[in-house]
């Protein structure tokens, strides 16, 4: 067993540092086809050609592109991440801080969304059918369809403007009679309500199917208590397709919370890569998209090995 687990993290390792270098030359590459010039972002409109072909070569970005592309490599390999011309500082000043803020944001959002999800789902596919079932699947299906913008603005709608009850940013700076707490409601809920519905859906798919299972029905037929049947047999089963997708969450909630965040100014990973992005600011969106491939293959390996934790088959 510790061999099989030893060789797939080799395996998978080597394939995500595959990945990270194929994703670096890639976003290095695009980032010199992308319209606007860096100087020019930087220095402004009315700064003269002269001053912008300068300001060009101070910062190396007359060099060939490959020449750079290496150089860049070796900066990363020791630890200099760059400067961003967006927040002038270092990256590596901006970046960790921001994922931080991101990843906390995150951690709570999926501590509510784990148990909720499994809740309901597992509840639901209990009963197919029922009326709690219908309740639980209308629940799940429109608050997974409604965009988050959508979702931001009218919770912001009815608990800021119409009741008074929470703020309507999340700056995560205690003031004007709000903690750093009551900012974080409406982010989380709005995270919640809207990933839950998808991992809703898909425990209660999975356990619909495991309860039609033979072996299922026999355990009842014997006289097994329908608790028992469900907790030692049908649950385990159940959640082995959903274990993967409630993972992968992992990296839509640290990359793909940037409606969130503009919504709320939360100062968070995702609005840092927009900014990032609409400034041109090369740097940034360069470690930025390492950052966030990293966290997608690092939870894709999680996931397949928690499937083989959970299923024997795999591990055979």
């Amino acid at each position: 067993m510790a061999l099989t687990v030893a060789r797939f993290l080799c395996k998978h390792l080597a394939f995500l540092l595959l990945t990270l270098l194929v994703v670096s030359f890639l976003v290095f590459t695009l980032s010199e086809f992308s319209p606007g010039d860096v100087a020019r972002k930087i220095l402004g409109a009315y700064a003269t050609q002269e001053q912008v072909e300068i300001l060009t070569k101070q910062m190396g970005l007359d060099r060939p592109v490959l020449v750079r592309y290496v150089e860049f490599l070796g900066k990363i390999a020791s630890g200099d991440l760059g400067n961003s011309t967006r927040f002038k500082v270092p990256v590596k000043d901006i970046i960790w801080t921001r994922l931080a803020n991101t990843a906390f944001l995150a951690a709570l959002a999926f501590a509510c969304i784990v148990p909720l999800s499994m809740l309901l789902g597992i509840v639901a596919g209990m009963r197919e059918s029922s009326a709690l079932d219908r309740a639980i699947l209308i629940f799940s299906t429109v608050v997974a369809s409604v965009p988050e913008f959508a979702l931001g603005v009218f919770l912001a709608s009815v608990f800021v403007v119409a009741l008074g009850w929470l703020p309507g940013t999340a700056t995560l700076v205690a003031g004007g009679g709000w903690s750093v707490a009551s900012q974080l409601v409406l982010p989380v809920a709005v995270i919640v309500l809207f990933d839950a519905g998808y991992v809703v859906s898909m425990i209660r798919a999975s356990m619909i199917e495991v309860m039609q299972r033979p072996y299922i029905r026999t355990a009842v037929l014997k006289g097994m208590s329908f608790r028992r049947v469900v907790v030692r047999h049908a649950l385990r089963n159940a959640m082995i397709n959903p274990i993967t997708v409630i993972l992968l969450q992992i990296n839509y909630l640290i990359s793909g919370v940037v409606v969130v965040e503009t919504v709320f100014a939360y100062p968070g990973f995702g609005r840092m890569m927009l900014e990032a992005a609409l400034f041109k600011d090369i740097a940034l969106v360069e470690v930025g998209a390492l950052v966030a491939v990293g966290v997608a293959v690092m939870t894709q390996i999680l996931g397949d090995l928690a499937y083989m934790l959970l299923d024997p088959r795999i591990r055979a």
